[in-house]
């Protein structure tokens, strides 16, 4: 006897790892709970272990003042010339208050060309967001913004 297969659509698998990831999420209230400043300092110490972070270098851009938390822009430029003995390996976004501190980080090399990225981000609330890049020298440099958020996103509840 055959066993017998059954396919599914698109749309059926779809709907039931939706249902499967939803049991995995966070909570809303437990995230503003672990979404604290010592949180992001954890993050950070994480990524740059006990190297000093020096302020400069580093151009993190931000609104100042966000109507709606879900979309919002951000671009890091990093001042290196980029070449084989003088690049940047990495640039690291953090947040004070989102869920998740680590927000994104990004791998360059020389052959990059430029150290600049632009993507967007979800906040929280209002918040600090620091901008960390490691150069190919081992040092750590970094930037700061402090953005308010009239409509805060990552706590909604659906």
């Amino acid at each position: 006897m055959r066993p017998s297969i059954r396919i599914i659509s698109r749309r059926d698998f779809l709907c039931a790892a939706g249902g499967i990831a939803a049991g995995f999420a966070l909570d809303p209230a437990a995230a503003a709970e672990s979404a604290t400043a010592t949180a992001m300092q954890e993050a950070i110490r994480a990524v740059v272990g006990s190297a000093q972070v020096r302020k400069g270098r580093v151009t993190l851009e931000l609104p100042p003042l966000v109507d709606n938390g879900n979309a919002v822009s951000l671009s890091v430029r990093v001042d290196s010339p980029m070449t084989q003995a003088d690049h940047v390996k990495a640039i690291h976004v953090f947040t004070e208050k989102n869920p998740q501190p680590n927000v994104v980080a990004f791998h360059l090399g020389p052959r990059a060309g430029r150290a600049s990225v632009a993507t967007r981000i979800r906040l929280a609330d209002t918040q600090s967001v620091i901008a960390i890049c490691e150069l190919s020298d081992g040092t750590f440099w970094s930037d700061s913004v402090s953005v308010v958020v009239t409509l805060a996103a990552c706590l909604e509840e659906i």
